[in-house]
């Protein structure tokens, strides 16, 4: 296993972020500390929350999450062996503004006391905030990290041409750039960050840790007809995957896996760490087995015919 750079932001960590989503929705404190306890052990770096974490779960209000990281983190006294990235931008502010500066501050301090940090080590905009101006975004980045709060910042869910937008403007005005991309991509959902996307984060250098790196689950393999729906909460998601390109990359993967013993979930994660520009994608897990088997993907190194047949067969 190798630590890789995110981009310019000055951090590094294995080709693996653990996704946090998770805790305290599908999986209770308990399972989540001995989660989060095997990462670390394993050699984890990055551990990926957000303040919205999981306010979509009917009696949660966001911050569930990160209260259970910051629980394990006071408690494991392993602050020191992780990174911690969170985000704000989904939960509305004042006027509905997700990203007007007196939401992003009072996000921050909220984030920093649910987590029992001083520093997030990487602090994202969720989304993209069209409302508010671009400057005064990054100069409400900018005031947490002359104070010592934030480290680093990324953008989640931007488009090319906002992120350049916010790129140029760093460069025009001194304000903090952008240095971590966290785009959707995977094996069965490409269009969101190959091409322009893609070319901008290299060429600027920006580390890209993707989400939804296995698809919501069906890029396990669990999910090869209707009738397996019902396996998880997520299982309604999977129609999209099943009438377009998920059958034949399914079949791809399971060429592969039969070559080189690997499982769909660690071919589909080598995947995503052997595309250009692309740093570490991001995975959840909800027990140890499965966490297990995800850190399984750092040792996986696919052939370039492999690379080339997933590829083709998401084309």
């Amino acid at each position: 296993m190798t630590s890789r750079d995110l981009g310019a932001s000055g951090l590094a960590t294995p080709p693996l972020v653990l996704g946090g989503n998770v805790f305290g929705w599908t999986v209770d404190k308990a399972a989540s500390f001995r989660i989060l306890d095997r990462f670390a052990e394993r050699g984890g770096v990055m551990i990926d929350t957000a303040d919205v974490y999981s306010a979509w779960v009917p009696g949660h209000q966001g911050g569930e999450s990160e209260t259970i990281i910051g629980e394990w983190l006071r408690t494991s006294g392993k602050r020191d062996q992780v990174l911690i990235a969170t985000k704000v931008g989904m939960l509305d502010g004042d006027g509905g503004a997700k990203l007007a500066p007196t939401r992003i501050a009072a996000a921050a301090e909220a984030s920093l006391q649910r987590l029992g940090i001083d520093t997030i080590d990487l602090y994202f905009a969720h989304q993209d905030d069209e409302a508010v101006p671009q400057e005064d975004v990054l100069a409400a980045f900018d005031t947490l990290i002359k104070a010592g709060k934030v480290r680093a910042l990324g953008a989640s869910n931007f488009h090319a041409l906002r992120l350049k937008s916010a790129l140029d403007l760093a460069d025009r005005t001194g304000l903090p750039h952008y240095r971590v991309l966290q785009p959707e991509y995977n094996l069965v959902s490409r269009h969101k960050f190959e091409g322009e996307l893609q070319d901008l984060c290299i060429t600027h250098n920006i580390g890209v840790v993707p989400f939804y790196g296995l698809a919501s689950g069906y890029l396990t393999g669990k999910y090869r007809s209707a009738a397996d729906f019902g396996k998880s909460v997520r299982g309604g998601r999977m129609q999209a995957y099943i009438d377009g390109k998920g059958p034949a990359v399914l079949a791809a993967m399971d060429a592969v896996a039969a070559r080189t013993g690997a499982t769909l979930a660690q071919i589909a994660l080598a995947w995503l760490a052997a595309q250009d520009g692309v740093t570490a994608p991001i995975a959840s897990a909800t027990s140890i087995e499965q966490l297990d088997e995800l850190i399984g993907a750092w040792d996986l190194t696919l052939t370039a015919d492999q690379l080339d047949r997933l590829t083709a067969a998401g084309a």
